[in-house]
């Protein structure tokens, strides 16, 4: 008979979804097993669905001493993917907060910052290993960081938010600019991207924003879209499968707490600048990333960066090695390739969406810096697509 396991996976949150996969494939590659997915984690308060049945497993994303007490009871296998400390005798899959912490650091100090910040959850252990992992990498490197930590109340209600907004406003205001600040997660990224707003600092010409999670709603919901950090939510499903399927064989792992190695850092908007001290130059990019798609002339962004237009072109080409209008088209082209990507526009709609008036001289400019048409482009980008899912989806 196939195994009966019992899933506990909230699906609303996009990394339980990926972790599924993640065990999907495993149960699909190596034995069949016949599971039951509690989508609304009910089992955290109610014990009905682990007594309903005689399960010869549980994976659970949302483990509670409760959970872990009954399971132990009926003498069932249990795996925690929940990113807290071990219980004692149950296998924990979790991610590698210090890699987390580490790779947010590297990504900062590859675009020449020498100003650091951190907001994260004191009282989260994993959030406070993330932190630990910054610091250590900064540290490596011979930089300090500012620290902002809070205790997280266990939910996200809007008074809190409200009050939290205003103490990080406070907080990015004392800061040295440019700063690069890394949060603990998605939600307290967005949370320092509506602080910065709220107080007219600039994301990322002033404040280079980076969150843990990647979380792809959250982020492309951010504005601008947040980078972030990503961890392997699909490893970790797999190798909870692989430790479950040991366990129900009678296989203990030998390792009781395993943490997973990130993918690396999503690069958004939030954090897509170089650390330039040059006032206009950081209002003129912030300009240019807002309007670039509208467009605009090189006239109106040297007006909005309080510059005439020699100053603006000099100081451009002494930051970033090339002119206003050379990052205008940047932005576009940029754009385009989202939109080329993501979407099944016309190229007429692309151009109407990118401030070009004729598709020719989009085409024409798309080839010339990009070495493809938009035509060309779209289709070896699926193709690629392909590939990597077909990849991902057989990694071990």
């Amino acid at each position: 008979m196939r195994p009966e396991v019992l899933l506990i996976f909230l699906t609303r949150f996009e990394e339980s979804m990926v972790m599924l996969k993640g065990i999907a494939h495993y149960e699909r590659t190596h034995q069949l097993w016949t599971a039951f997915h509690d989508d609304q984690a009910r089992v955290e308060t109610d014990q009905f669905w682990l007594r309903s049945k005689r399960w010869d497993g549980v994976i659970s994303r949302h483990t509670t001493p409760a959970l872990v007490a009954a399971c132990a009871e009926r003498k069932i296998p249990l795996v925690d993917l929940n990113d807290t400390k071990p219980f004692p005798g149950v296998p924990k899959i979790r991610p590698d907060n210090i890699a987390l912490g580490h790779l947010g650091a590297e990504h900062f100090i590859e675009r020449g910052y020498q100003h650091f910040g951190y907001s994260g959850f004191a009282n989260d252990g994993w959030s406070c290993e993330r932190r630990d992992g910054y610091l250590e990498a900064l540290r490596l490197a011979g930089k300090k960081c500012e620290l902002f930590d809070v205790n997280y109340p266990g939910d996200l209600t809007p008074s809190w938010d409200v009050e939290q907004i205003a103490s990080l406003c406070d907080w990015l205001k004392r800061l040295p600019k440019p700063v690069a600040v890394m949060a603990c997660n998605d939600m307290r990224a967005q949370q320092l991207i509506t602080a910065a707003h709220t107080c007219n600092i600039l994301v990322p010409e002033d404040v280079a924003i980076l969150g843990v999670n990647n979380d792809p709603i959250r982020c492309e919901l951010a504005h601008p879209a947040l980078s972030s950090v990503a961890p392997n939510a699909f490893q970790s499903g797999y190798q909870a499968a692989e430790v479950l399927a040991g366990l129900i064989e009678g296989r203990p792992p030998a390792n009781f707490d395993q943490r997973i190695e990130p993918l690396g850092v999503v690069t958004r908007l939030s954090t897509d600048a170089l650390a330039i001290h040059d006032r206009n130059v950081a209002a003129a990019l912030n300009y240019i990333r807002e309007h670039a798609c509208t467009g605009i002339k090189v006239e109106e962004v040297s007006k909005h960066a309080f510059a005439s237009r020699s100053q603006l072109e000099k100081k451009f080409r002494h930051f970033l090695g090339r002119s206003p209008q050379a990052e205008i088209r940047r932005v576009q082209v940029a754009k385009i390739r989202q939109l080329l990507t993501e979407t099944d526009f016309p190229l007429k709609k692309i151009a109407e969406l990118t401030g070009f008036e004729h598709v020719e001289y989009l085409c024409v400019l798309f080839k010339r810096l990009t070495g493809d048409s938009p035509g060309i482009y779209r289709k070896n980008t699926r193709i690629k697509d392909a590939q990597s899912a077909w990849s991902s989806g057989g990694q071990h």
